[in-house]
């Protein structure tokens, strides 16, 4: 992998591309991600995504670091016991300042990127 997953967890911002599920194309974005309970996450507020459908339709994706680019698998995550740990964990509580704890828990793009090794 070359940089180390305690290095990937200090970090928030990354870029995440993903497969476009209409252009088949890659598309490019900055956005966060948090180290929870040893899962790496990237969610959002509550909304459509594009980044969130295309990786519904191609779950292959690539995390771009300072630190190093890291290809991984995105999964859908649907537990909702482990999406209310998430948005109630002190690292991602930013969302909470813009939805209800509720409708993010019900509502938000949510994944879980399994890092290939």
């Amino acid at each position: 992998m070359g940089v180390t997953v305690g290095e990937l967890a200090a970090i928030r911002t990354i870029e995440l591309t993903t497969i476009g599920r209409h252009s088949g194309s890659a598309a490019r974005i900055e956005i966060w991600w948090f180290h929870v309970e040893g899962r790496f996450i990237v969610t959002g507020t509550p909304g459509k995504r594009d980044w969130y459908a295309n990786v519904l339709a191609d779950p292959q994706v690539v995390v771009h670091t300072a630190a190093g680019d890291v290809a991984g698998t995105a999964i859908p995550i649907s537990d909702r016991d482990f999406r209310y740990r998430v948005f109630t964990h002190p690292d991602v509580g930013w969302y909470q300042t813009q939805a209800e704890l509720e409708r993010l828990v019900a509502t938000s793009p949510m994944i879980e990127i399994s890092l290939n090794a």
